[in-house]
C-alpha cells in the first residue's frame, strides 16, 4: 500500500510492471472527514489520474460500517461512477474491528440486506467493473455471499489473512462456490492481488 503517487512514481512502478494499483476513496465525500483528519478525499482521487496515465489499471472502492449511512454509500458509487474512466475492479469492505480505532465503538455492522443492495446498485451503476467482495467477509453468512454473488458481485479475494484481518479460509469459499454452482477462474498472474474471480454457469 503506497499511497499517493506521482505522474513519476505512477511511470516508474509501470516499467517494473504492475499492472494494478490498489487506491480506496473509503466512503463519501460528505462523510470523510469524519474518518479521516490527515488528508482530503481529493489527494486520494488525484492519485488516480497519474495512475491510469500510466497505464495501470485501478482497484478502487471503499469500507462500509464506519458509521456511514446509506446515503454515503450511494455517494461513493456516485462519486466513482464520475470518475473520467470507471475503475477496472471495486472493492467492497465491511469494516474490521479493530482494538485502539475509536470507530469501533461507534460503528454498528450493516444490515445485511443493504450490503447486497450496495453490490446491486454497484453492478447498475459501473456495469463493466469487477466487483469485488473484499475485507469482512468472515462476518458474512454463505447466504449473504450467495445473495451478493446474484446481486452482482462477481470476485472475493481469497486466502485466510487480508494483510492485517482475517478471511475465510480457502475450503469454504471453494464450499460455497461449488453449492452455488460457481466455476472459479483463479487469475494466473501473481500481481493479480490473489483473487478468484468468480462467473455464474447455468446447469
Amino acid at each position: 500500500m503506497l499511497g499517493m503517487l506521482t505522474p513519476k512514481h505512477a511511470a516508474r512502478l509501470a516499467d517494473a510492471g504492475l499492472d494494478f494499483y490498489n487506491h480506496n476513496v473509503d466512503t463519501s465525500p460528505e462523510f470523510y472527514r469524519s474518518i479521516n483528519t490527515t488528508r482530503t478525499l481529493q489527494e486520494p482521487i488525484d492519485t488516480l489520474t497519474p495512475v491510469r496515465q500510466a497505464g495501470i489499471k485501478i482497484c478502487c472502492g471503499g469500507i462500509i460500517g464506519i458509521g456511514d449511512d446509506a446515503e454515503d454509500r450511494l455517494s461513493m458509487l456516485l462519486l466513482l461512477a464520475n470518475l473520467p474512466n470507471h475503475p477496472e475492479s471495486i472493492r467492497i469492505k465491511l469494516w474490521n474491528e479493530v482494538n485502539g480505532v475509536p470507530v469501533r465503538f461507534t460503528a454498528e455492522r450493516p444490515d445485511p440486506i443493504a450490503l447486497v443492495r450496495l453490490v446491486a446498485t454497484a453492478r447498475i451503476m459501473i456495469p463493466n467493473s469487477v466487483i469485488r467482495l473484499a475485507a469482512g467477509r468472515e462476518y458474512m453468512t454463505d447466504e449473504l455471499q450467495a445473495l451478493c454473488f446474484l446481486a452482482g458481485a462477481n470476485s472475493i479475494f481469497v486466502g485466510d489473512v487480508l494483510l492485517t484481518t482475517k478471511n475465510p479460509q480457502v475450503d469454504r469459499d471453494a464450499s460455497v462456490l461449488a453449492r452455488l454452482g460457481i466455476m472459479s477462474d483463479p487469475l494466473k498472474s501473481s500481481r493479480t492481488m490473489g483473487v478468484a474471480r468468480a462467473s455464474h454457469q447455468r446447469r
